[in-house]
């Protein structure tokens, strides 16, 4: 089980390019990231209660797999610039859950302008995995109360439950209670956040399979057929398993130099697959870091997606790790892997 000794507090300052100049950062008490902090009181109820299958979700997960499938068969028969379009598409659905729902809005590790924020929650409507509300709750309690019956995708029950096996059963009752009791004011404050919510079905349909459909067919007369399971299912589904590996496979396979006793992992090919989310060891320890990485851009294209911000003057106030604390992290609790750069 996690052990969490270290709250922290973050003193800011301002660069053009935080990347290269770290904050500093001290132990202590910070309230504004305890809803992701691991909580050690948590003590699992006996007995389990029973395990209850979603069949809609088993239904429709399973039609979207064949589809997906379909659109690997289609594949060679599509044009250069609707692969290249996929790829976009790909990466902007991506972006709107590791730039947008994971860093920002579950773990305010960075500030967004209003456009910033505008373009990451088209984006995560993009992506279709829940509301930026409704992921950010969930994923606050899957750090607060990591790997135990209060987390939804809870990796000891294996890899397939930590996949996509969580999304296909009922939650359990820990996980809804403990949910209930965050407090999410930050999001309920951000105007963005809630307009999405009350019309997500709407900009799903739209952004999620309409506009990578209609893109392709209306600009380079691509068939509708191509345009809706290639850049449509296929790329959904891809992306959809990539964040999953988050879950699954960077709790389960990596080392852990950063923190022996938790579970998750450091993952390169996740890191690849999920542009930057597979640094899991490192994240779960300082889950604060914008970066989700001591290495910056290596392997993390959100990372440089969010410096660019910066950069342009969108992003502010990225979180970082000093140099002293991961050292100081590493030889109490490491693994004994850690090698630097």
């Amino acid at each position: 089980m996690q052990k969490v000794t270290d709250n922290y507090i973050t003193s800011f300052i301002p660069t053009p390019c935080p990347s290269i100049l770290p904050l500093i950062t001290t132990d202590c008490a910070m309230a504004e990231t305890a809803d992701d902090v691991f909580d050690d009181t948590y003590k699992e109820k006996e007995g389990k209660p029973p395990m209850m299958f979603v069949w809609r979700n088993i239904i429709l997960m399973s039609l979207l797999h064949i589809a997906a499938l379909y659109g690997l068969l289609l594949l060679p028969s599509a044009s250069p610039l609707t692969l290249a379009w996929t790829a976009v598409c790909y990466f902007i659905s991506a972006l709107g859950v590791t730039a947008g729902a994971h860093r920002l809005w579950s773990h305010r590790s960075y500030k967004a302008s209003l456009p910033l924020r505008v373009f990451l929650a088209l984006a995560n409507s993009m992506a279709f995995q829940n509301d930026i509300y409704e992921w950010a709750r969930d994923h606050r309690v899957h750090h607060k109360y990591s790997e135990t019956d209060a987390d939804p995708h809870n990796a000891k029950r294996g890899f397939f439950f930590a996949h996509i096996g969580w999304l296909l059963v009922r939650k359990h009752p820990d996980v809804i209670e403990k949910g209930r009791k965050l407090e999410l004011s930050d999001l309920k404050a951000d105007q963005v956040v809630m307009f999405q919510r009350r019309h997500y079905k709407l900009s799903v349909v739209t952004l999620c399979f309409l506009l990578p459909m209609l893109v392709p067919w209306y600009f380079w007369g691509e068939s509708l057929t191509v345009g809706y399971f290639v850049p449509g299912f296929l790329r959904y589904a891809v992306v959809l398993n990539a964040t999953w590996l988050v879950n699954s496979a960077a709790h389960i396979w990596g080392n852990r130099p950063y923190d022996k006793t938790i579970n998750p992992r450091e993952n390169p090919m996740v890191a690849f697959s999920a542009i930057g989310e597979g640094f899991h060891n490192y994240h779960h320890t300082f889950p604060f870091d914008y970066a989700t990485s001591e290495f910056g851009c290596k392997l993390n294209l959100t990372t440089a997606f969010i410096d660019l911000m910066c950069f342009m003057g969108l992003a502010t106030d990225c979180k970082r790790v000093s140099k002293e604390m991961i050292i100081a992290r590493v030889q109490r609790t490491g693994d004994g892997s850690y090698k630097s750069g």
